[in-house]
């Protein structure tokens, strides 16, 4: 990889030429629209339908829409997947508040004492997310499901919509960013981070971790973010309904810097929080955001970026920390080096801890996941401090009551 100061997005040719062709039309005038009123109106269009019930959410998309448009230096494909990205988002919305009209019974779903993985990113989550989910009782939200919660009726022996849409949108994230891959596995089928289902509220750190977008950075820090959790609950409801589970098996590092509002919106959760030296989480996850900004943009700073989350991940571990005090019994501490070393000893630990019998079946399952996702599957993935503009001594500084509370160990080397 090359260094933070040279870095340059991957570009296969085809969207490079796209990319030309496309600012040659904005300096005609043409170019995609990211005004909130026209994604409304598009996300009309597309589902035939007007109510969206709370329209509180506009407030943040018109925040992001001016800061996308004004600060994301978006090349012109990035500009038309960002705004077809979000006109899905609303026209969810409006489908789901159809149903919530025709159905109220949807909100009254029990949500029970969900299993919530909150780490920070590189530590172990996903492989002990997919592991959870493989238990045949548990339910977790798949990448297909997070583009769109919404089952609708295709025809038998089919394969549904939705899927395919997702396979599609895979196979052109590999083809625009294949070292992604390496980096952060993305498969269409597979379990997958509710915070896609926080983002429909426009309250979430997603368009954070796709695009620069400072002002909106800045005004999510200052909000009350209930509301994303209440309309992710909805979803989860709208999801358990159309198909009935034991319970669900959720996870996202973003849960890190809310846990007193995830604890208010879901009282009986069990939070499984993962741990690792955060001089290799902090490389790691700079890395990640650096690739996926580049799939949006020409221009992407990754000591800016890698900053802007070493201040983020430090404010949630900080946060975390101060809930933890007031809910102790909520929580179970896991180690990624435990889950590397044996995995399923470490799920024996979080089933007891949540009061579930480890079944024969639900062992079974596990171990085929396993198997079937071993570590560095899609490729190895490089990464340095010095890439990002970081350094061991500000990560052992900025991190340091959080290490020490965990006695988390040091792995030795940053790269």
């Amino acid at each position: 990889m090359t260094s933070a100061a040279q870095f340059r997005p991957y570009r296969p040719k085809f969207i490079a030429a796209l990319n030309g062709v496309g600012r040659l039309l904005e300096t005609l005038g043409l170019r995609a629209n990211l005004d909130a009123d026209s994604l409304i109106a598009a996300a009309r269009r597309k589902t035939g339908l007007q109510d969206f019930g709370d329209e509180s959410f506009r407030a943040g998309l018109e925040v992001l829409t001016r800061s996308l448009e004004n600060e994301a230096h978006l090349h012109p494909v990035g500009r038309l997947i960002m705004r077809q990205r979000l006109i899905g988002l609303l026209a969810v919305r409006l489908k789901a508040q159809a149903l919530f009209t025709r159905y109220p019974e949807i909100r009254q779903q029990p949500i029970k004492a969900p299993l919530v993985i909150a780490g920070l990113q590189r530590t172990g989550t996903t492989m002990l997310h997919r592991l959870l989910a493989s238990d045949p009782r548990m339910r977790a939200m798949r990448s297909y499901e997070a583009m769109d919660p919404i089952r609708e009726d295709y025809p038998a022996g089919s394969i549904d919509p939705r899927l395919k849409a997702t396979r599609l949108a895979e196979k052109a994230l590999r083809y625009m960013a294949p070292e992604f891959f390496a980096i952060h596995p993305v498969d269409a089928d597979a379990p997958e981070e509710e915070i896609l289902l926080l983002d429909y509220a426009f309250l979430s750190d997603v368009a954070e971790s796709l695009a620069d977008v400072p002002s909106y950075a800045a005004w999510l820090q200052q909000q009350d973010v209930t509301p994303a959790y209440a309309y992710m609950k909805a979803l989860l409801q709208l999801m358990q309904w159309q198909q009935p589970q034991c319970r669900w098996a959720l996870k996202t590092p973003a849960h890190l810097g809310h846990l007193d509002i995830l604890l208010k919106v879901f009282p009986d959760a069990k939070i499984i929080q993962t741990h690792r030296d955060p001089a290799r989480t902090a490389a790691s996850y700079s890395s990640m955001i650096a690739h996926g900004h580049g799939v949006f943009t020409d221009e992407v700073d990754a000591f800016a970026v890698a900053a802007h989350w070493h201040r983020k991940n430090v404010g949630m571990v900080d946060a975390a920390l101060r809930v933890r005090a007031q809910h102790p019994d909520a929580f179970v501490d896991v180690s990624y080096y435990d889950v590397i070393k044996d995995p399923m000893a470490q799920v024996r630990r979080i089933y007891a801890f949540a009061g579930i019998e480890l079944t024969a079946d639900a062992v079974a399952a596990m171990e085929a996941t396993r198997k079937k996702n071993p570590q560095n599957k899609h490729g190895v993935h490089s990464y340095k401090l010095e890439d990002f503009g970081l350094s061991l001594a500000q990560i052992r500084r900025d991190y340091g009551p959080y290490s020490q509370f965990f006695a988390i160990p040091e792995e030795g080397k940053t790269g």
